[in-house]
């Protein structure tokens, strides 16, 4: 029976990337803070630009009164849309200490509201992941 070997070729092709604290500290802040996390890593003009990106996002959903889910267990589009609005990390928290976004949809208007803030949320959670892979040098 042959002996299975490990191509040295391939073995050293795959770069390894270290799990430095910058690559835990820069997506937890760059969730909490919209652009936080590039800014940690000096990256001012892409942070700058999402934060403006999310926090505007934000704003104009929540001024065509669109609404903000809570967290519960019951329909699996209100846990996707709860997932999706708190991705908006520090927004989502203090729309809810301050209720807004406790509007029933009466309008198309609202509904396109409600989508604003999930897309702010699912926004800033890619936001953070690329925050992740540019602190453990996977992207330039």
């Amino acid at each position: 029976m042959a002996k299975p070997t490990i191509d040295k070729k391939t073995a050293a092709a795959e770069p390894e990337y270290p799990l430095t604290t910058l690559a835990v500290v820069a997506p937890i802040v760059g969730w909490l803070i919209p652009g936080g996390g590039h800014i940690l890593l000096k990256r001012y003009v892409r942070g700058s630009l999402l934060l403006v990106s999310v926090v505007a996002m934000f704003a104009i959903g929540l001024g065509m009164h669109g609404r903000i889910y809570k967290p519960n267990g019951g329909d699996i589009l209100d846990i996707l849309g709860f997932i999706g609005d708190v991705g908006a990390g520090a927004l989502y928290f203090l729309a809810r200490i301050m209720e807004w976004g406790d509007y029933l949809a009466a309008n198309a208007v609202a509904d396109y509201g409600k989508t604003f803030l999930i897309v702010a949320g699912l926004l800033n959670f890619i936001a953070a992941a690329d925050a992740h892979h540019i602190a453990l040098g996977k992207k330039p």
